[in-house]
């Protein structure tokens, strides 16, 4: 006889930052919910990221009970930009981490159960919605699903719900280049655009860097050998010593954001709600994680677990489409060198254009007034500065 599905409240397939907010975002809002996080990966574990984490990622988790998460790790307040022999350097107005995701993942995990959720290691590969509950796997039952199982997730797939845009980056680790340390630098592509290879110093003598760019159905997918080529010919002496290389795909959002309705839900990148003007997906991870967690335990609360959806969508919707709408305008815009180089002199000249630059590629920034200025004078301008790092003063 064959045993009935396991039952919760709440299942959130995939443990990652999305993941992992889920379940604390619904534990905050209700401690007392039966909520389970399905992962194929024990933690810790890599994730192929540029492992960057905005101040605003832990300021979202502080609303959900999670603080010193970082206290252990070296604050990064530089921010260097550059393009063909222009560069812009600058402090940010709030520092930013750099933490592998082994250890941030399995630290948000820890977090999770702590406030009640259950780890159980899983690989989802079905998903059937019945009138009174979701069914994965045909052993796990749950009243409210939430997807945040990644780039390639299974719940995506059993929505039916297309992809979208895709970039593809590859990122190891390596020693801090000389000129290197204390910052994060990005140099951008002039040949493939949208693209750049990045280096940001972790604070232990290791740096993040990788190489990244934007697919075109129009010309083959660049391989790894390319990838590397294009990395060191970028930030030279960046590949020197590297380990652990990784090669990942990140699921662009785009200016829509239609999430489904009822009782499954998608967070992250599993939602394709990965920065494309910068590759950041961390932020809009843990937002729309805590978002869904808190919606599902609405719905659970005024016993409407199909409405859960229906929540969700009203949240992030209100938090999430005006800076999508921005981003993609904002990174069809960086096709342009010239727009390019463009934001660097205006970022240079103007604090306020770098802030809100750093804004609308971390977190939820838009396209400011100071932006549009900045950028127009630029462009009107046909002086091209000296290639020396500008400094805020």
């Amino acid at each position: 006889m064959a045993l009935a599905p396991a039952r919760w409240d709440l299942a959130v397939v995939g443990a990652g930052p999305a993941g992992a907010a889920t379940a604390l975002g619904a534990l905050h809002t209700d401690p007392g919910l039966r909520v389970v996080l399905l992962d194929r990966a024990d933690f810790p574990r890599d994730k192929a990221c540029g492992d960057g984490v905005a101040p605003h990622v832990l300021d979202l988790l502080a609303e959900v009970g999670v603080t010193g998460l970082v206290d252990d790790r070296v604050p990064v307040d530089r921010l260097r930009l550059g393009l063909g022999g222009l560069t812009t350097e600058r402090r940010m107005a709030r520092p930013a981490w750099v933490v592998p995701r082994r250890t941030l993942d399995a630290r948000l995990v820890e977090a999770a159960i702590a406030a009640g959720a259950r780890f159980l290691r899983r690989r989802v590969r079905d998903l059937r919605q019945h009138t009174g509950a979701v069914v994965l796997d045909g052993e796990v039952s749950a009243a409210v699903v939430v997807g945040a199982d990644g780039v390639h997730s299974a719940v995506r797939r059993a929505l039916g719900r297309p992809r979208g845009p895709v970039a593809l980056a590859l990122r190891g680790y390596a020693p801090v280049a000389p000129g290197r340390r204390g910052a994060q630098v990005i140099e951008f592509g002039t040949r493939h655009q949208p693209s750049y290879a990045w280096s940001f110093d972790r604070g232990d003598g290791l740096a993040n860097v990788g190489y990244g760019e934007f697919l075109h159905a129009d010309r083959p997918a660049p391989s790894r050998a390319q990838l590397f080529e294009r990395l060191e010919a970028l930030l030279p002496g960046s590949v020197e010593g590297g380990r652990h290389w990784a090669g990942h795909h990140l699921p662009l959002s785009t200016a829509r954001w239609h999430p489904p309705a009822g009782r499954v839900l998608l967070v992250g990148d599993a939602a394709c709600l990965v920065n494309p003007l910068t590759g950041e997906g961390i932020h809009h991870a843990v937002a729309t994680g805590i978002a869904a967690g808190r919606a599902a335990a609405a719905a659970l609360r005024d016993g409407r677990p199909e409405w859960a959806g229906q929540q969700y969508a009203r949240a992030t919707r209100r938090i999430l489409l005006p800076h999508l709408r921005h981003t993609a305008l904002a990174a069809r815009l960086a096709g342009s060198t010239r727009v390019v180089e463009a934001g660097l002199r205006a970022s240079a000249a103007d604090q306020r254009v770098f802030d809100g630059f750093v804004e609308l590629g971390l977190a939820r920034g838009r396209l400011t007034p100071e932006i549009a200025l900045g950028l127009g004078r630029a462009l009107l301008t046909p002086v091209r500065p000296t290639g020396r790092p500008q400094e805020s003063a």
